[in-house]
């Protein structure tokens, strides 16, 4: 079977798919808003697809084995993440309906002062994500409960999103246990120590840009007052039994992260503590779940898979609390699933057509000196996260394509991962219809538009790459194999 087309799609026929995607996509948010995770968006992706499909078989005879084998091999990279971002719907629920959620935003409430709300949202997240390595499972817990804390104190939940956003792309970044860490120096051929060690000269100026904009975002927002977050801790405190005790759950899933177990056995033993909390410390709550006066046997286990799976809405008394507290479990996930999918299968053709190869050759005519070399592989990190919609497909072929480049040059690997890494890793949940920024979207409850603006961490990185490239700073002269200097 052959892998490839006979000949090599031309450039302008290729920006074909990605354009009517970009019109489609357009046209589905204009119409829809925040409901175009519905359906609107996976329509659009299988139709740019098929117009794909259809110029790859009709103009340049490439065999439709080809193109399906390119769509099963990304569905399949995708796979973990699918299971993953099940799991987090898991613990969205169980974690709410324990009351952990509740337990910690009641003590950020007393805890946390609003005027650093969030350089202090932005740093803890930072902090979690750089111990467990995962910027998905951080937003999903500790991020939930800031977004909770912030909104009792009245701050606007793009900056929220955002601030929280930032911190944990940035520990996720820095992190040894961070896949896409790995992934990005494994695939150029770096050290992941050395690797690490190289981003710190683009990734902590970035974050000082971050931390300085959020405190004084802090300091000049306008927010709830102390008897307005009084409130709001009163509301969780006689609906939810609150006590350190559920600080354990989180507690347990941080060892488990240390102990470095996989990420999917560790989110589903944090979902099975949270259930276990839930049956010790909220009975009632479970057995409101369950539709029934009291809890036994039968009620307690409907209402625990209810938690996990189902829409659950927990009454407080408090319309805006209501709504914090209302979960969706499992099921919340499905339209982002479904839209993964989607995106799985455009960016697969798009590959197994040659189309996104032949978009991405664009970029390496332009590629003579270091500065050149940084801004197109940041543009290429941005380009792929447009077009196939995945962080992962980004950074491998991000890395791929400009492997063999930076050595004919003679540019350093690391700068290479560094720059896959300042691109293709922080910037996918800028976009709305990639994985990251659809998961993110869902988790938060904040539309990917919204907290776009706000994610100044994610901003900064890729411009700060180019600075640092442009000033020469850390970054090796070396004499190409023509033995011209750079």
């Amino acid at each position: 079977m052959r892998n490839e087309t006979t000949r090599r799609p031309a450039a302008w026929v290729s920006a074909i798919p990605l354009g009517v995607l970009t019109l489609l996509l357009w046209a589905v948010i204009r119409t829809f808003g925040g409901g175009a995770i519905d359906g609107g968006s996976q329509i659009a992706l299988l139709s740019a697809a098929s117009v794909c499909v259809m110029l790859a078989i009709g103009i340049y005879r490439c065999r439709w084995a080809v193109l399906e084998d390119a769509i099963v091999d990304n569905i399949r990279a995708s796979a973990s993440a699918i299971i993953i971002l099940l799991l987090i719907g898991a613990i969205a629920g169980t974690w709410m309906v324990s009351g952990v959620v509740p337990t910690m935003i009641y003590y950020g409430l007393h805890i946390l002062h609003p005027s650093f709300f969030l350089v202090a949202s932005c740093v803890i997240c930072g902090g979690v994500s750089l111990m467990t390595g995962s910027s998905w499972t951080t937003i999903a817990t500790i991020g939930v409960a800031l977004m909770g804390i912030g909104r009792a104190m009245g701050f606007p939940e793009g900056w929220i999103a955002g601030a929280i956003i930032s911190g944990a792309y940035f520990g996720d970044k820095l992190s040894l246990l961070s896949d896409t860490t790995v992934l990005a120096s494994s695939t150029v051929g770096v050290p992941v120590f050395t690797h690490i060690r190289y981003m710190l000269y683009t990734t902590l100026p970035s974050f000082a840009v971050a931390l300085a904009v959020f405190t004084v975002a802090g300091l000049t927002l306008g927010h709830g007052d102390a008897s307005h977050a009084e409130l709001y801790a009163g509301t969780l405190a006689r609906t939810f039994r609150i006590t350190p005790w559920l600080l354990l759950v989180p507690l347990a899933t941080g060892v488990l992260i240390v102990r470095k177990l996989p990420a999917l056995v560790t989110l589903f033993a944090s979902a099975v503590f949270a259930c276990i909390a839930m049956l010790v410390f909220q009975p009632d709550t479970v057995a409101s779940v369950a539709g029934a006066e009291r809890l036994d046997l039968a009620t307690g286990f409907k209402g625990v898979l209810t938690t996990c799976f189902g829409h659950t809405a927990v009454p407080t008394g408090n319309p805006q609390l209501d709504e914090l507290v209302a979960t969706r479990g499992m099921a919340g996930m499905l339209n982002t699933v479904w839209l993964i999918l989607c995106a799985m299968c455009f960016g697969g053709v798009m590959t197994g057509s040659g189309m996104l190869r032949s978009l991405t050759s664009i970029f390496l005519r332009v590629v003579r000196r270091p500065v050149s070399a940084v801004a197109s592989t940041v543009g290429a990190g941005l380009f792929f996260n447009l077009c196939t919609a995945d962080q992962y497909i980004s950074i491998i072929l991000s890395g791929r394509l400009f492997r063999d480049l930076y050595a004919e040059r003679g540019l350093e690997k690391r700068l290479l991962s560094r720059s896959v890494e300042d691109s293709a890793t922080v910037c996918s949940v800028l976009v709305p219809w990639n994985s990251c920024g659809m998961t993110q979207a869902t988790v938060l409850g904040v539309s990917t538009f919204v907290y776009m603006p706000y994610c100044i961490f994610n901003i900064v990185s890729p411009l700060m790459s180019l600075l640092v490239a442009a000033a020469g700073w850390k970054i090796r002269r070396a004499v190409c194999a023509g033995g011209r200097k750079l």
